[in-house]
């Protein structure tokens, strides 16, 4: 009986010639990452385990994201602590306002994230670094102070859904109308606490901000990591943007899923999240009536990569934002920000009447940039649209792609690029 990638990972790691689902083991760890909410915690309890310093302060990552730039004392005391914290143990990947990013999109950029590692963080869209061929996945920060402290975590190896993916995704279909085609078939809770492992030929098709955006949304379906294989793209994107070594590890041919399923990227739609799931799904053909909106984000974890604001930017060109509308685009990084500066999106975006923000998660969570008032509908590029996710409890988020969040900017009410006039 073989083992997917994930559990070949987790072997690996725990010094095993092979586990199995439902085994529970000890990991080394390769990173252990925190920002700016959960950090402090986990600080606080290294200080109750009255630990002194940390396993590797180069296997640590500390991201002020949040609520960075601090929008409060509140959100200026936890960053006082990160950084004293950082400061105090010479962390070496702790990024300060200026050099920082939201953390999934700027650890990978950083090269602090390649095939191969096990990869923990106090967040849970930690899962994202398995576009890269790594184990990653989000916990507590408590789990996370003893990752700090000891350089290895606890796991219940998962077992395993296999997504096979193929065909092509026709004009305005990305990743993430991917991802929610699947959190919309298999549920929220689908994959709950399973390897969602993506496989076949219609990866060649994806680009890796694609799969970023797949992986980061593993969770949403209940998952416990999302992981693809790695191909001549994903060593590319390693090669060019890490100096670490990384394995590759690939599923045995007799590996056991517990289920598997087939994906026609070629017959999916540009498809929304109506609120208050992820799994409440509709494709653009399937919204019947004007559902007018009040705002619109793009950016965060998910979607605040170069390929979102080239996509949002071709749609916005030449047009301008409905009256009324707010529409708010960040930079998922410095780097993407200077690159969007430096391609004249950002003279797009605002020329179209959005506001460009400087790197944070601000409004995904409700923190600020963003907030909803009563009775407010937004169509986010995020990934959750829980009830009062991004403010009022009675405001509404609808899930999209940047290309869709783009032309509802532009109209006023949910739409697809396609439905916009030459």
């Amino acid at each position: 009986m073989g083992m997917t990638m994930t559990q070949k990972i987790l072997a690996a790691h725990a010094g095993l010639e092979r586990v199995e689902a439902g085994q529970l083991i000890e990991a080394d760890l390769d990173l252990v990452l925190g920002n700016d909410i959960t950090s402090p915690v986990a600080i606080k309890e290294m200080e109750k385990m009255k630990v002194e310093g940390v396993f590797d302060k180069d296997k640590i990552a500390l991201v002020p994201d949040h609520f960075v730039p601090n929008k409060d004392i509140k959100s200026a005391e936890h960053c006082k602590c990160v950084r004293e914290f950082a400061c105090r143990n010479e962390i070496t990947n702790y990024f300060e306002v200026g050099e920082m990013g939201i953390e999934h999109a700027l650890l990978p950029e950083k090269g602090l994230t390649v095939a191969g590692d096990v990869i923990i963080g106090a967040d849970s869209h930690t899962c994202t670094y398995g576009a890269l061929g790594a184990f990653s996945t989000g916990v507590g920060s408590t789990d996370m102070a003893a990752g700090m402290a000891t350089g290895k975590a606890w796991f219940k190896v998962p077992g395993a859904i296999k997504f096979n993916l193929v065909g092509k995704p026709q004009q305005w279909v990305s990743g993430k109308d991917i991802i929610l085609h699947i959190i919309g078939k298999i549920g929220v809770d689908g994959a709950l606490y399973k390897s969602m492992e993506f496989t076949g030929e219609g990866i060649a098709g994806l680009s890796m901000d694609d799969r970023f955006t797949i992986a980061n949304m593993a969770i949403e379906a209940g998952g416990k990591n999302g992981i693809f294989p790695v191909d001549d793209l994903a060593k590319a994107y390693m090669e060019e943007h890490s100096k670490k070594p990384y394995t590759v590890y690939e599923a045995d041919e007799d590996a056991v899923y517990d289920e598997e399923y087939t994906i026609d990227l070629s017959a999916l739609r540009p498809t929304v999240a109506f609120p208050h799931l992820p799994e409440n799904t509709k494709t653009i053909d399937e919204i019947k009536e004007d559902i007018k909106i009040d705002q619109v984000v793009i950016g965060s974890c998910t979607n605040g990569r170069l390929d979102d604001l080239r996509t949002a930017a071709k749609v916005l060109a030449g047009r301008h934002v409905a009256k009324g509308m707010r529409c708010i685009v960040i930079p998922a990084t410095q780097a993407i920000y200077l690159q969007a500066m430096e391609e004249g999106l950002l003279k797009t975006f605002v020329e179209a009447g959005a506001v460009v923000s400087t790197p944070t998660c601000g409004p995904c969570l409700g923190g600020y940039m963003g907030i909803l008032a009563e009775g407010e509908r937004c169509v986010s590029t995020t990934n959750r649209n829980f009830v009062g996710r991004m403010g009022h409890v009675k405001s509404e988020i609808y899930l999209a792609s940047p290309a869709v969040a783009a032309a509802s900017a532009v109209t006023g009410k949910i739409s697809c690029p396609c439905q916009l006039p030459e």
